[in-house]
């Protein structure tokens, strides 16, 4: 039997190398439990960086067949990842969020299967939208309570309810909230701790002279609801001028997990696919700039790029956000990360 086990939910390579950090900083001595239950993080999982790393199906999009196939595996996956921990004294639960049914289940139903005394859940980083509160509307709190009334058939299934944050930070079982660094946040202060830097820079890596290259990140835009197609066709087309008049011939595309259709992509970019987080490659390869509308990672390449490279974000005057409080806070983060904002 381990003393402690800290076990980590990780859906994107951002809480990924969040991960790593407080696997090798603030977790010490623990048996380090890897659970990827988003098929597009696999590809950079390192096995040998733990004691033990699977992947999880996601009960909504990969139901077992048959009958009350969601309930079913999310029993399954209890008894997956219950193996992975193993037996232990306390218990480490690391996720972004814990209002989603596939996670917070596993606050009840684990402990007990691993014999766990003491448990405390923790919460990972998830780039920009981990800087402010997103509180549990009425209808969500409701949710809760529904939810609850699977364990009538699946005892273990039993819903920890909660108030505040819809992500847990206020909730009683949550004691710690890992922020990036140099990043606002609202959570609450003696709750809140700083990770180191996710990727450290090279220090040898400079922007050679030759070919100019530029990266563009993309993300989904009106996949995400975020701007209208008209729009994200403007935007796309701003970049594209704008890196002309930069001297830049070469240009990169990035896309995104959940950008299938590249948004922003145009036909002379090089498209770029990669196996490893794209902060490690940021932090790694010199461009002389880097580019997007409002992707987290214009924020490290920002922190880890020469101050030679121009990092630039378009097309905040056509974003939908959700309120005027929004933009403001996801303004501030990026002018304060030094992020040279067009359109705000």
């Amino acid at each position: 039997m381990s003393d402690r086990v800290a076990l980590y939910f990780v859906a994107s390579p951002l809480q990924y190398l969040a991960a790593r950090r407080i696997a090798e900083n603030f977790e010490p001595g623990a048996r380090q439990v890897l659970v990827c239950y988003k098929r597009g993080v696999t590809p950079i999982i390192k096995q040998t960086d733990w004691d033990a790393a699977g992947y999880m199906p996601w009960p909504r999009w990969e139901p077992l067949p048959g009958p009350f196939g969601r309930l079913r595996r999310q029993r399954e996956n209890i008894r997956l990842v219950a193996d992975l921990v193993g037996r232990c004294k306390v218990l480490h639960i690391h996720s972004a969020v814990f209002d989603t049914e596939a996670i917070n289940y596993f606050l009840r139903a684990l402990p007990p299967r691993c014999g766990a005394s003491e448990m405390h859940a923790r919460i990972l980083p998830d780039g920009i939208i981990s800087i402010r509160r997103y509180p549990l509307t009425l209808a969500k709190r409701f949710l809760q309570y529904v939810r609850k009334l699977r364990q009538l058939v699946a005892p273990e299934l039993d819903y920890w309810c909660f108030s505040g944050d819809r992500i847990g930070s206020d909730a009683p079982f949550c004691d710690r909230v890992y922020v990036l660094p140099g990043l606002p946040h609202e959570y609450p202060p003696a709750k809140a701790v700083v990770l180191p830097p996710l990727v450290e820079p090279d220090p040898t890596r400079v922007v050679v002279d030759g070919e100019p290259t530029a990266l563009v990140i993309g993300q989904p835009l009106e996949g995400a609801g975020l701007m209208k197609g008209a729009d994200r066709d403007a935007v796309s087309e701003e970049i594209r001028a704008w890196l002309a008049g930069q001297g830049i011939t070469r240009i990169f595309y990035k896309g995104h997990p959940k950008d299938p259709s590249r948004e922003l992509n145009q036909p002379a970019y090089e498209v770029v696919n990669l196996d490893e987080p794209l902060e490690v490659h940021l932090a790694r390869t010199p461009y002389n700039a880097v580019v997007g509308v409002r992707s987290s990672a214009l924020l490290f390449a920002r922190q880890t790029a020469p101050a030679s490279t121009k990092v630039v974000a378009f097309g905040w005057d056509r974003v939908r956000f959700k309120s005027a409080d929004e933009k403001r806070q996801m303004l501030e983060a990026f002018r304060t990360t030094g992020v040279d904002v067009h359109g705000a």
